[in-house]
């Protein structure tokens, strides 16, 4: 969830040839919109209001953050700050730090992520359930078994997931042309709960370091990227904590019924979904 970098500039887009973390810009602006990358905004992090720039670069490397015309604080101020303090805000899940990452860096890593994420849950549920069914048969067909069950469980979670955005995306559908004229950006939300999600790479570490609390532990983790996801999609859609609340719970739905749906078909899911599912709101 990190950014990076200090420029806080896309490349590539709404910027002017040469501007990198202060540094080539000689004509003494920096991230001035051009024709073709008109439609590029940037987003103020305080009231969420469009911006044409984060900061102006003068000669020399002076740099002057802008200031948002709405509510006179400046546009972005985390493209003065550490990686590592973003990566803590965004952790501590504020709203400013969402906006940073979603709205004003270039992260093109929602793909690699969700598939890492859903390899970390694979695992857990296939360490799960070789531990329920213990066997110390060496034979290689029983190998190749254990194998596959692996690949089963990868399969399920990525349809649990699946189902989970489908019913976000359906309560949005529904209910945003309710609230608002503009129609919600079904892609970039994607995108945002993709990296919200990033949470679920703490499971890999509760298994390892497996002890008592270890049940404890992955229900927290399971409330953390809730909560993740409730912000992403406030932050993205821009709307109250009711509809984001109700979306998660719209999405926990869906994929509840996804897994009643394999425990009729008599398809073993991992046992931990006995420990989400019972937690979930």
């Amino acid at each position: 969830m990190g950014t990076g970098g200090r420029s806080g500039l896309r490349p590539g887009k709404g910027n002017t040839e040469g501007v990198a973390a202060g540094k080539g810009n000689t004509d003494g602006v920096a991230a001035a919109p051009t024709a073709a990358s008109a439609s590029c905004q940037y987003r103020c992090i305080e009231c969420n209001q469009e911006a044409k720039e984060l900061y102006r670069d003068y000669n020399h490397g002076v740099l002057k953050i802008t200031i948002c015309k709405s509510c006179q604080k400046p546009v972005d101020k985390y493209i003065e700050y550490d990686p590592v303090i973003i990566l803590i805000n965004a952790i501590l899940c504020k709203a400013q730090a969402y906006r940073h990452i979603l709205f004003n860096t270039k992260i093109n890593m929602h793909g690699k992520l969700c598939i890492f994420c859903l390899l970390c849950e694979a695992y857990l549920r296939w360490w799960q359930l070789q531990d329920s069914n213990q066997n110390t048969d060496p034979n290689d067909f029983i190998r190749y078994a254990k194998e596959w069950d692996f690949y089963r469980m990868f399969a399920i979670a990525s349809l649990e997931q699946t189902a989970f955005f489908i019913g976000i995306f359906t309560f949005l559908w529904v209910e945003r042309p309710m609230t608002a004229k503009k129609k919600p950006n079904f892609i970039l939300l994607l995108k945002a709960l993709l990296l919200s999600s990033y949470g679920k790479l703490l499971l890999i570490p509760a298994v390892i370091w497996e002890h008592d609390y270890t049940p404890l532990c992955l229900r927290l983790i399971k409330v953390f990227v809730l909560t993740s996801n409730f912000q992403a999609i406030r932050v993205t859609l821009n709307i109250n904590r009711k509809l984001s609340f109700l979306a998660i719970l719209s999405g926990l739905l869906m994929e509840s019924t996804m897994v009643y749906f394999f425990q009729r078909m008599e398809w073993d899911v991992g046992s931990d979904c006995a420990i989400y599912k019972s937690q979930d709101f």
